[in-house]
C-alpha cells in the first residue's frame, strides 16, 4: 500500500470540497486518463490469476480515447492522410473523422482462453483486473478490483477506508448496466472520452446508489457484467461451478455426440477423429487450430497421446466454437441462463429484433429448427450454439425481406424512379481495348439492369453489328444480341427495359435493324405514339413487359421516309465539346422513317439550358448528359436539375477519358435526381458496390422511387444541401461493430502467410450533408474472430437517399488491403443483432465471412421511416430549434403563410415534448435511447415486483391511457421513476388529443397557398419583382410548401408513434405483472381499453390522420 501511495498523480480538476454528497469513500489516488498505472502493474505481479495485462500501453487509442499521440502514430496518420485509401469514397475530407488514429486492440485475456461459461466469468473475476472508478465530480481512480473466493462481496484497493469496508457485498446489487447510463456518466465532463462499450455500472443500496466503472476494454466490462449478473440472480443458491459447468445443456449434448462416435464405447478417441467430428459441427474451423488446441489441452495435463478424452473433446469444443460476444449477449437475454427458453427468445425478437406480432409457438418452431440437442429440441430450449446458429441463419441478415419484394408505389411516372442502367454493355474490359462480348449483355440482364446499350454499326453480308469501334476484332452479330436479350429481358425484373440504341448504321442497314428488332421483339417493343393530352410518362407499372427504344426521331409533321438528325455519337459528342471550334454545329446522320417510328417514349434530344427545357421540352423527350456537363451543372444549378428531372428522363453517362472503364460516383447524380446513371458493369470497386447495393431495395426489379420532395410539383430541394432537408425528420444511425468471423487474407496481398490485422470503415453516402466515414480499432493479427466491440452514430438528414458502406480492410497489409464490403440502403437495414454477409471485390458473397453488428435507428422528430419499433432520441439540451417559413415578398401570398406559424410551433413542440419525456424515463430506467419502451417496462417490473410476484404499482386504463399507480408507500428513486412515467404518458396523450386540430390548421395554410401557384409569375410582376427577385420568391414558395407538408406528415407519424407506444406500455405492463392480480374485472377493462386504442388507431388511419 505504501508504493501505491507513492504513485499518486492529482486530478486535473479541483478536489471536491469534505461535505461532497454521496462520497463513499475518501479517495486516495485519481489518475488521469492517460497516466501509466505503476502500481496497479505492481499489484498484478502479486497475483497469478489473469488480468487486463497492458492497460497502461492500450490508452492511447483504448477505452478511453486518444491521448497525445507519440511521433511514429503521428507520422502513421499523416501519411494515411496523404494517401487516400482505395476503398475511400467520402470526396469531402471534412466529413471524415480523421480524429480516431490508427490504434490496436490488445486482447485482455490469454489468446488460449476465450470466455465460453460463467465459471469462466467468475473465475476472471476472482484473480482480479484493474478497472477505472468515475466519480460524479468528474474524476478518475485506477482501482483493482476482484471477486471474493466465497463469491460474496466485490473487492476493491487501494482505498483508505478499511479493508472489510472497501467492498460491495453482491447481496446489495439491484441492477448491473453496460454502458454510460447512469447520472455520473451523464454528467461527468470526461464522459465524451469514455467509450460506451467499456463502460459499465453497478447499481446497490435501497436508494439505487451507482458504482461506475470504465474497462480497458469491452471484453473485459462484458465479462464483470456477465458474472455480476449470474451471481446477483443466484444470490440465494449455493454455487458450485464446476458441477455447474458441467451440467449445462451444451456438455450433456456434447457428451452424447461424442458417445455417439465412439463406437467402441471406451471414452477414448483417436485425435483424427476428434478432428473431424469437429469440423464437422463447425466447418469454418481449421484443422490445424483443432490439432493445435488439442496439443494445448494435453499439455495443460502434462499427458502426451493422440487419444482424446470425452472431456478433452467438450473442453476442446467449447474453447473453440464458442464466440465470446454471442455468449455474453445469451447470458444478457436469458436473464443470467446459459440457454434461452421460448420466452427468452419471444422477448429477444419483440425488443431487440423489432419482430412483430411474434407468438411462443413461431419461438419453438425457430428452436426445432436450430438447437442442434435432442434434448433442446423436445424440452424447448435453446443453448448457446444453436444461438449462434440462429443469429448466423437468413433470419437474422442485415437485409429487411421485406425489401427482397416489390414495396414501393409502380404507379408513378417514369421519371419519379432511379433505374439501373448500365454503360457500354457490349464491354467486357476496358474502353479502349476491351473486345464486345455478348456475356456483357447476360450480366446485366440477370443483375437487373433496366437500361442498356447497344451502338450498332455497319456489318457485312447486309447484317448489322455491335462492336466496340476503337477495336473491330470481334463484332457481335446485332441479330444474336437481341435474341439474347428478348431471352433474358425479364429475367429478373418484369418492369420496362429502355434499350439505348446507338446508330453509326447506313440507312439500309437501319431498315435490317428494324426488321430483326420487329420479328424478334414482337409486341413486347412499345411504339404507341405518346399522348399530347398527358403531361408525365407512362408509369412502370403500366409499362411492364415492355421494351422501350431510346434514340433520334424524325420530325412527325414531315412526311419523309429518311432524313438528317444529329449524330448520337457520345465519344464524337465529348471530342466537339473539347475542341476549338466547339461552336460548329454537331455532325449530322441519317435516319430511316422505320427506326425513327420505333422510338416512342425516349425521343433523345440535345440539351441548352434549363429555361429552354421548362418551356419547350415535350414529356417524351430525354437529354443525355456527360460526366463532366452533369457535374458542372449539378454545381450551378442543383435546384433547377432536381426540378428538371419531376418531369423529364435524364441520363449520365461516363466520361470518355474514363479509358479504364472506373466508374463515376452515382450518388452525386442520384441526388439531382438523374434517373439513369450508366454504369461500367465490368468494373468492380467502390462506385459499383453504390450502384449494385441501391438497386437491392423494392425487390430488385432495377426501379427505385425518388424521395417525395424531389417527387412533388411543389417542393424545395437542393442536391447540395448541407444541412436539414425542410419537412424531412433526420434520423439517427445507431451502430455497433461487435465482431468478425472467417476473415480472408486480401486477394493481392504480397506478404506471405495469412496474418492479418483487421479494421471496419463505415461510409455514410447521401446527400452532402449526410456523407461521412468512421473506423473501428484495429485488431491485431486476427481473422477467425476479431472482436472490435465499438459503436458509432450517424446523423442521416435524408434516409431516403442515404446507403450504408461497411469495409473491412487489413490495416498492415502488402500489395492489397481489399477484405470484404457490404453495402445497403439505410430503408433496407433490420434493426438489432445482424450479421453481415461480406462481399469480395468482385461483388460475389464471401460463404462464412461475416461481420456481427447491432442497428437501431431512432427518428429524432417523428417522422421518417416507419420502424419496425418505436424509437426516439433527445435532440440534446439545446435552445429548440424551428423549421422557419421564408418570406416571399408577395404580400396576399405571405399573410397566409403567417397563420401557419403558430401551428408549426405547436406541431414541433407536441413532438419534442414527447420524446424528451420518453428519454427521461430509458434515462431513469438506466437504458440508453435507443432501448425500446417494451424494455422500460420489463426494467421497471423487476424493481416494482416484489420477490413473491406481489406489484407494488397497478396498471390503472384512464380513458384508454396506461397510467401506473402506487400500491402503498414507495422510496423516493421508484417515485422519481413513476414521475417521470406520468409525464411520458401525458405529453403522449397531449399529442394523441390535440395533433388532428393543429395538422388541420398546417394543411389548411398549406392548400390556401397553393391556390396561389398558377398565378405566382403574374402576382409577382404586380409586385414589381423580376429577374432574379421573382426567381427568389417562387424558390421561397417551394420551400414554404415542402415545410408545411412536410411538418404535417411528421405530426402525422408522431401521433401514429405515440398510439403504437400506449398499446405497446399496455401490453408490456400486462405481461411483466403490473395489474392488480386475482381481478377478472380489471383484466377485462384492460382488454377493453387496449381494444379501444386499436379502434382509434384504425379510425384515425381511415380519417385524417
Amino acid at each position: 500500500m505504501a508504493e501505491a501511495a507513492g504513485s499518486r498523480e492529482q486530478p486535473a480538476a479541483s478536489r471536491a470540497p469534505p461535505d461532497a454528497p454521496h462520497r463513499a469513500e475518501e479517495e486516495p489516488e485519481p489518475a488521469s486518463l492517460d497516466a501509466p498505472a505503476a502500481a496497479a502493474g505492481r499489484r498484478r505481479e502479486r497475483r497469478s490469476g489473469v488480468s487486463a495485462v497492458g492497460a497502461a500501453d492500450r490508452f492511447p487509442g483504448g477505452s478511453l480515447g486518444p491521448a497525445a499521440a507519440p511521433d511514429p502514430d503521428a507520422c502513421l496518420l499523416e501519411a494515411a492522410k496523404a494517401t487516400p485509401r482505395r476503398s475511400s469514397i467520402i470526396k469531402d475530407p471534412s466529413n471524415q473523422k480523421c480524429g480516431r488514429k490508427k490504434t490496436v486492440s490488445f486482447s485482455s485475456m490469454p489468446s488460449e482462453k476465450k470466455i465460453s461459461s460463467a465459471s469462466d466469468c467468475i473465475s476472471f473475476m476472482q484473480a482480479g483486473c484493474e478497472l477505472k472508478k468515475v466519480r460524479p465530480n468528474s474524476r478518475i481512480y485506477n482501482r483493482f478490483f476482484t471477486l471474493d473466493p466465497d463469491l460474496q462481496a466485490l473487492r476493491w484497493e487501494p482505498s483508505k477506508k478499511d479493508l472489510e469496508k472497501a467492498k460491495l457485498d453482491i447481496s446489495a446489487i439491484k441492477e448491473i448496466r453496460l454502458g454510460k447510463n447512469t447520472e455520473t456518466f451523464r454528467n461527468n465532463g470526461l464522459a465524451d472520452q469514455i467509450s460506451e462499450d467499456c463502460a459499465l455500472s453497478v447499481i446497490h443500496g435501497e436508494n439505487y446508489e451507482s458504482l461506475d466503472l470504465v474497462a480497458n476494454s469491452a471484453d473485459v466490462a462484458n465479462i464483470w457484467v456477465s458474472g455480476l449478473r449470474y451471481l446477483v440472480s443466484r444470490s440465494k443458491q449455493p454455487l458450485d461451478l464446476m458441477e455447474s459447468s458441467h451440467n449445462t445443456p451444451r456438455f450433456a449434448w456434447l457428451k452424447t455426440v461424442f458417445e455417439a462416435a465412439d463406437v467402441d464405447g471406451n471414452g477414448i478417441m483417436l485425435e483424427d477423429t476428434s478432428v473431424e467430428l469437429i469440423k464437422k459441427l463447425n466447418p469454418t474451423l481449421k484443422e490445424s487450430k483443432i490439432r493445435l488446441k488439442f496439443k494445448e489441452i494435453q499439455k495443460s495435463k502434462e499427458k502426451l497421446t493422440t487419444r482424446v478424452t470425452k472431456e478433452e473433446f467438450c473442453e476442446a469444443f467449447s474453447e473453440l466454437c464458442t464466440r465470446p460476444e454471442v455468449y455474453f449477449l445469451l447470458v444478457q437475454i436469458s436473464k443470467n441462463k446459459e440457454y434461452l427458453d421460448a420466452n427468452d427468445l419471444m422477448l429477444f425478437l419483440e425488443a431487440e429484433q423489432g419482430v412483430t406480432h411474434i407468438t411462443e409457438e413461431m419461438c419453438l418452431d425457430i428452436i426445432r429448427r436450430y438447437e442442434l440437442s435432442q434434448e433442446g429440441r423436445l424440452k424447448g430450449f435453446l443453448a448457446i450454439d444453436g444461438f449462434t446458429q440462429y443469429l448466423l441463419s437468413p433470419e437474422c441478415d442485415i437485409f429487411d425481406p421485406e425489401h427482397k419484394k416489390i414495396v414501393q408505389d409502380m404507379t408513378q411516372p417514369l421519371s419519379h424512379y432511379y433505374i439501373n442502367a448500365s454503360h457500354n454493355t457490349y464491354l467486357i474490359e476496358d474502353q479502349l481495348r476491351g473486345p464486345a462480348d455478348i456475356n456483357g449483355y447476360v450480366r446485366a440482364l440477370k443483375m437487373s439492369c433496366r437500361s442498356i446499350e447497344l451502338d450498332v454499326c455497319d456489318g457485312p453480308d447486309n447484317e448489322p453489328i455491335i462492336c466496340n469501334r476503337n477495336n473491330m476484332t470481334s463484332p457481335l452479330a446485332f441479330r444474336n444480341v437481341i435474341e439474347v436479350i428478348n431471352k433474358l429481358a425479364f429475367f429478373a425484373s418484369e418492369y420496362p427495359l429502355i434499350l439505348c440504341l446507338g446508330n453509326h448504321c447506313s440507312v439500309q442497314q437501319q431498315k435490317v435493324v428494324v426488321q430483326h428488332m420487329k420479328r424478334i421483339f414482337g409486341n413486347k417493343l412499345y411504339t404507341e405514339a405518346p399522348l399530347s393530352s398527358e403531361v408525365y410518362l407512362p408509369s412502370p407499372e403500366k409499362l411492364k413487359m415492355k421494351i422501350i427504344v431510346k434514340g433520334k426521331k424524325l420530325p412527325c409533321d414531315q412526311d419523309i421516309l429518311e432524313g438528317e438528325v444529329t449524330d448520337e455519337d457520345e465519344e464524337a459528342e465529348i471530342s466537339r465539346r473539347l475542341s476549338e471550334d466547339f461552336s460548329r454545329e454537331p455532325k449530322l446522320i441519317w435516319l430511316c422513317r422505320e427506326l425513327s417510328d420505333l422510338v416512342s417514349l425516349c425521343k433523345s434530344v440535345q440539351y441548352k439550358d434549363f429555361e429552354t427545357s421548362m418551356k419547350a421540352q415535350n414529356y417524351w423527350e430525354m437529354c443525355s448528359f456527360s460526366e463532366a456537363e452533369a457535374s458542372r451543372i449539378a454545381n450551378e444549378y442543383p435546384e433547377d436539375f432536381v426540378n428538371y428531372n419531376k418531369k423529364f428522363l435524364s441520363r449520365v453517362y461516363p466520361s470518355a477519358m474514363r479509358i479504364d472503364s472506373s466508374n463515376l460516383n452515382p450518388q452525386d447524380f442520384w441526388n439531382c435526381g438523374c434517373q439513369i446513371v450508366a454504369m461500367n458493369y465490368q468494373t468492380p470497386g467502390p462506385m459499383m458496390d453504390l450502384h449494385t447495393g441501391w438497386f437491392l431495395q423494392n425487390g430488385g426489379c432495377g426501379y427505385v422511387l425518388r424521395p417525395s420532395v424531389m417527387r412533388d410539383e411543389v417542393s424545395y430541394f437542393s442536391a447540395n444541401t448541407k444541412g436539414i432537408v425542410p419537412g424531412v425528420s433526420p434520423q439517427v444511425l445507431h451502430v455497433k461493430i461487435i465482431s468478425g468471423q472467417n476473415f480472408p487474407k486480401p486477394k493481392g496481398a504480397c506478404a506471405k502467410g495469412d496474418v492479418i490485422d483487421p479494421y471496419v470503415c463505415i461510409e455514410i453516402h447521401g446527400i452532402p450533408a449526410d456523407c461521412t466515414e468512421q473506423r473501428t480499432k484495429t485488431v491485431q493479427q486476427n481473422s477467425d474472430n476479431p472482436i472490435f466491440d465499438e459503436s458509432f452514430e450517424f446523423q442521416i438528414n435524408l434516409p431516403e437517399l442515404a446507403m450504408i458502406r461497411f469495409v473491412v480492410l487489413d490495416d498492415d497489409y502488402i500489395g492489397d488491403e481489399f477484405i470484404g464490403q457490404y453495402t445497403i440502403p439505410l430503408e433496407c437495414l433490420q434493426p438489432g443483432y445482424r450479421h453481415i454477409p461480406l462481399r469480395s471485390f468482385v461483388g460475389d458473397i464471401m460463404e462464412h465471412v461475416t461481420l456481427f453488428v447491432h442497428i437501431a435507428i431512432t427518428n429524432r422528430s417523428g417522422g421518417g421511416k416507419a420502424q419496425k419499433r418505436s424509437l426516439s432520441v433527445r435532440i440534446g439540451k439545446k435552445a429548440r430549434e424551428y423549421t422557419m417559413l421564408r418570406n416571399t415578398g408577395l404580400k396576399t401570398i405571405d399573410d397566409i403563410f403567417k397563420l401557419a406559424v403558430h401551428p408549426l410551433r405547436e406541431a414541433t413542440d407536441m413532438r419534442e415534448n414527447m420524446q424528451n419525456a420518453m428519454v427521461s424515463v430509458k434515462e431513469l430506467c438506466g437504458l440508453p435511447p435507443i432501448a425500446s419502451l417494451k424494455q422500460c417496462i420489463l426494467t421497471l417490473s423487476s424493481r416494482l415486483v416484489s420477490s413473491d410476484n406481489t406489484p407494488s404499482v397497478t396498471l390503472c386504463m384512464k380513458d384508454a391511457f396506461p397510467y401506473l399507480e402506487p400500491l402503498g408507500t414507495m422510496p423516493d428513486v421508484q417515485k422519481k421513476v413513476l414521475a417521470a412515467y406520468d409525464l411520458m404518458i401525458q405529453e403522449s396523450r397531449v399529442l394523441i388529443e390535440t395533433a388532428d386540430i393543429t395538422h388541420d390548421k398546417i394543411v389548411q395554410c398549406q392548400k390556401a397557398g397553393m391556390e396561389f401557384h398558377e398565378e405566382l409569375h403574374n402576382l409577382g410582376t404586380k409586385e414589381g419583382l423580376k429577374g432574379r427577385k421573382l426567381s427568389k420568391a417562387i424558390e421561397s414558395f417551394a420551400w414554404n410548401i415542402t415545410v408545411l407538408k412536410g411538418q404535417g406528415d411528421l405530426l402525422k407519424n408522431a401521433k401514429n408513434e405515440a398510439l403504437e407506444n400506449m398499446k405497446q406500455i399496455q401490453l408490456a405492463c400486462l405481461s411483466c405483472g403490473l395489474s392488480k392480480t386475482g381481478s377478472g374485472h380489471t383484466d377485462t377493462k384492460s382488454k377493453r381499453c387496449l381494444e379501444a386504442i386499436q379502434e382509434k388507431d384504425t379510425g384515425d388511419e381511415n380519417g385524417r390522420l
